[in-house]
């Protein structure tokens, strides 16, 4: 069973939501989904402070570039949504709403050790490959080199497997997004070399 498994468990039994004897075979499937996107919602109002363990934050981009609310790394879709297999991209923070997105919400108890962790997805961030200009991927957690990473007391996020790589906001310019006011913005995310690259695209904290 996962982290998040475990966590919707608890959620559910309460509710009595995920009663199988209450739901047809017909509408399980439906049911199903409907179950876990309100289950996400409810965790992340119920555990946006430290809970059972989970200390959970965004991770921001120290330089707000053009977006006064600043970028967050952010699963590419929206909030509850999100396309996991889309991987990740720099994205305005939404905790500019009052509470921070399930789709830019990391554990911070494993980021200190090295792993960026998405609880509400249950899953972790991870190189495509370990050369330059590398896109940010998704998949479930390992101890593979790739999804290792260490956010430094120089406020960069280094790949563990080739430690000359840093985690890099696209340095062009940013494209619109599908909502907010002003309208969200999103920029590209990949690892470049933390020598040649500048401090404002690549200097991140933990906001929480």
């Amino acid at each position: 069973m996962s982290q998040i498994d475990y966590y919707f468990g608890i959620l559910a039994g309460p509710f009595g939501i995920c009663s199988k004897q209450t739901i047809s075979k017909k509408n399980l499937r439906l049911k199903s989904r409907m179950t876990r996107t309100l289950l996400t919602a409810i965790f992340l109002t119920l555990f946006s402070q430290t809970a059972w363990g989970v200390n959970l934050a965004e991770i921001q981009l120290v330089n707000k570039l053009d977006d006064q609310r600043g970028y967050c790394i952010d699963i590419r879709g929206h909030k509850e949504r999100a396309k996991v297999q889309r991987g990740l991209q720099a994205h305005t923070c939404y905790s500019y709403q009052g509470q921070i997105g399930v789709d830019q919400t990391f554990d911070t108890s494993l980021t200190a050790v090295g792993k960026f962790f998405l609880p509400a997805f249950d899953v972790c961030m991870e190189a495509e490959n370990s050369y330059q200009g590398s896109r940010l991927i998704l998949t479930r957690c390992t101890d593979q080199n790739l999804q290792k990473f260490d956010l430094n007391s120089a406020n960069e996020i280094r790949l563990v497997a080739n430690n000359e790589l840093c985690l890099t906001v696209n340095d062009g310019k940013s494209q619109e997004g599908g909502g907010g006011t002003p309208v969200h913005l999103m920029r590209r995310l990949t690892l470049e070399n933390c020598a040649t690259t500048k401090n404002e695209y690549k200097h991140w904290r933990i906001n929480n």
